[in-house]
C-alpha cells in the first residue's frame, strides 16, 4: 500500500481522499528539517503547502519518494532540478486558488480607493473623522493590468463588472485574447501613463523583477494607486516609499513583499499603505480546493501512474518514459531558449520532428516545448496545461513529422513567430549519450550543450568582438566554461553562446549591449 506524508496544514478532506482511495497517510505538520529528513525515507508521496522546504538534502534522504504534491501554485520551496534528478515528480494545483487571489486583489483595490482600514481604525477609536477620508470612485477609472494570465483575466472580468476600463500589458497576450477578455492591449509605458490603478499579476522573473521601479513610477500619473497580490520583488519598495512620501503615488495595497515573513518593512507605518500577510489564497474555498486537488493527483499517480499538473514530467505512460525522456528534456530546453529570447506576444509556434523524434510521443514533446516557451513569463504554466494556456492566449501551434533527411538520426526544430512577423528559430538533437544538444540557432549551425547559466549574444561578424566580450566578462569576474560560435556568412550576423559558471549580472549585460557590434545580449538559464 502506498504511503503519503502530509507535512503542512491541509484540509481534512485531503486525508479522507487518501484513505478512501486505499493510500496510507500520516499527518505531521510543523516538522523541522532534521525531523523531515529522518522520516521521509518511509514515504512514497509527500503533500505540502509553502512551509515545508523540499531541498536536495531532503530528496537525498527520500529513497522511496515518487511524487511531491504542492497544494497551490508556487513551488519556490521545492528544489525541482534535484527532484527531477532523483526521479521525483513535482505536481502543483495551478488553478485552485485563482478566483480567491483575484478577489483579494479587487478587495485591496476597493479598500485602497476608500481608505477603509484607516477609516475603520479611526471610527473604532471614537474620532468620527468623516471629512478626513475622501475616497475616489472606481467607476470609469482605468485599471492597468500587468499580467493577463489566469488570475489577471479574472481580475479584468471583475473590474469590468465595476464599469472600469481595463488596459493590459502582457507580452504573451494576443490581440484575439485581449478582445475576448474585453481589455485594451497596450505597451507598459502607455499603461503606466494612463492607469488610475495598477495591479500586478505576473510571476517574478529576471524580466519582471522591480517592474515597478523608480523610473516606472515616474511615468505614472500623479495620484495613481498600486496593488500587488502576485509576488514580492515586482515592486521596488524603496522607490515606492519615496513616491508615497512625495505624494506622487496616492496609495499602495500590498499582499506580498520582497522578504517574507515581513516582520518589518520600510513601508510599514505609512498611512497610505494597506498591507496584508500574503492572504491571496487564504479562503476556506481555496484551501479546500487545492487540498482536494493535490490529494487526488498524488493518489492517482501512486495507484494508476496517471500524471496531472506535473512541473517536471509530461503525461506519458511507464513504457514510453525511458525512451522519450531525453527528447522531452531537449524539447523543453529548446522551448526555454526560444521563450527567454522572446520579448513580444507570440502568434505561432511551429515544431518539426524528424527521424527518431518523429516516432516518439508527439504530445509529450510538444507539451514540453510549449512549457519551455511559456514558462519565462507565466508561473502557472506546466507541461500538462501548456497547450491550454497557449490556446487561451491565441497562440497557434502546428506540428510536422517527417522521416530522416539530414545527418542526425533525430531532430527537433522550433520556430516561434512573434507579432510583427519576426521569428525565433532553434533546433537540437539527442546524441548517443542521451544528452540534449543545441545544433542550430537562427538557421546558423553550431553545437552546444545546455548549461545552467549561459550568455547569448547576436553581433555583426567583424574583427574585435570576441576580444571585447572576453574582456568585459573577465573584468566582471565571470568565468567562461565553454565558448561556442557560429555565423550565417562572413560579415553577416554571428552568434556567441557562452557557458559561464554563474549568473551574468544586469550591469554586465548592459555593458555588453553597449558594444557597437552587439545586436542582442541575453542571459539564459536551463
Amino acid at each position: 500500500m502506498p504511503k503519503v506524508l502530509i507535512s503542512d496544514k491541509l484540509s481534512p478532506a485531503a486525508v479522507a481522499i487518501f484513505k478512501d482511495r486505499g493510500v496510507e497517510v500520516d499527518v505531521k505538520p510543523g516538522l523541522s528539517k532534521d525531523e523531515l529528513i529522518a522520516i521521509i525515507g518511509d514515504y512514497d508521496g509527500l503533500a505540502i503547502r509553502s512551509a515545508t522546504k523540499v531541498t536536495a538534502e531532503v530528496l537525498k534522504a527520500a529513497k522511496k519518494l515518487k511524487v511531491v504534491g504542492r497544494a497551490g501554485i508556487g513551488v519556490d520551496n521545492v528544489d525541482i532540478p534535484a527532484a527531477t534528478a532523483a526521479g521525483v515528480i513535482v505536481m502543483n494545483t495551478p488553478f485552485g486558488n485563482s478566483i480567491t487571489t483575484a478577489e483579494h486583489a479587487i478587495a485591496m483595490m476597493m479598500a485602497l480607493a476608500r481608505d477603509l482600514p484607516a477609516a475603520n481604525a479611526s471610527t473604532q477609536a471614537g474620532k468620527w473623522e468623516k471629512n478626513r477620508f475622501m475616497g475616489t470612485e472606481l467607476y470609469g477609472k482605468v485599471l492597468g493590468l500587468i499580467g493577463a494570465g489566469n488570475i489577471g483575466s479574472i481580475v479584468a472580468d471583475r473590474a469590468k463588472g465595476l464599469k472600469m476600463r481595463v488596459a493590459a500589458f502582457d507580452p504573451y497576450l494576443s490581440p484575439e485574447r485581449a478582445a475576448d477578455l474585453g481589455v485594451e492591449k497596450v505597451e507598459l509605458n502607455d499603461l503606466l501613463a494612463r492607469a488610475d490603478f495598477i495591479t500586478l499579476h505576473t510571476p517574478l522573473t529576471p524580466e519582471t523583477k522591480n517592474i515597478i521601479s523608480a523610473d516606472a513610477i515616474n511615468k505614472m500619473k500623479k495620484g495613481a494607486r498600486i496593488i500587488n497580490c502576485a509576488r514580492g520583488g515586482l515592486v521596488d519598495e524603496a522607490a515606492l516609499k519615496v513616491a508615497l512620501d512625495s505624494g506622487h503615488i496616492a496609495g499602495a495595497a500590498l499582499d506580498v513583499f520582497a522578504e517574507e515573513p515581513a516582520k518589518s518593512n520600510i513601508l510599514f507605518g505609512n498611512e497610505k499603505v494597506i498591507a496584508t500577510p500574503h492572504l491571496g489564497a487564504s479562503t476556506v474555498e481555496a484551501q479546500e480546493n487545492v487540498a482536494l486537488q493535490v490529494a487526488e493527483q498524488i493518489a492517482d499517480y501512486l495507484l494508476t501512474g496517471a500524471i496531472v499538473n506535473a512541473l517536471n514530467m509530461p503525461s506519458i505512460n511507464a513504457e514510453e518514459a525511458q525512451k522519450v525522456r531525453p527528447w522531452i528534456s531537449l524539447a523543453e530546453k529548446l522551448g526555454a531558449f526560444a521563450g527567454q529570447v522572446t520579448d513580444s506576444s507570440i502568434e505561432t509556434v511551429e515544431i518539426l520532428y524528424e527521424g527518431t523524434a518523429a516516432e516518439l510521443n508527439q504530445r509529450a514533446l510538444t507539451q514540453a516545448a510549449l512549457w519551455g516557451i511559456l514558462r519565462p513569463a507565466l508561473s502557472e504554466v506546466n507541461m500538462v496545461n501548456a497547450p491550454v494556456v497557449a490556446k487561451e492566449r491565441g497562440i497557434k501551434v502546428s506540428e510536422t513529422r517527417r522521416p530522416r533527411e539530414g545527418v542526425y538520426e533525430g531532430y527537433v526544430k522550433i520556430t516561434v513567430t512573434l507579432a510583427g512577423g519576426s521569428t525565433r528559430r532553434v533546433a537540437g538533437t539527442v546524441f548517443s549519450d542521451g544528452r540534449p544538444r543545441l545544433i542550430q540557432i537562427k538557421d546558423i549551425n553550431m553545437e552546444s550543450e545546455f548549461a545552467p547559466h549561459m550568455l547569448y549574444v547576436v553581433n555583426e561578424d567583424k574583427p574585435g568582438f570576441i576580444g571585447k566580450l572576453g574582456t568585459l566578462l573577465g573584468d566582471a569576474a565571470v568565468n567562461i566554461a565553454n565558448f561556442n560560435l557560429g555565423r550565417a556568412a562572413p560579415g553577416a550576423d554571428a552568434i556567441a553562446l557562452v557557458e559561464v559558471d554563474g549568473p551574468v549580472a544586469d550591469n554586465v549585460l548592459a555593458a555588453i549591449r553597449k558594444v557597437p557590434l552587439v545586436k542582442m545580449a541575453k542571459a539564459l538559464a536551463f
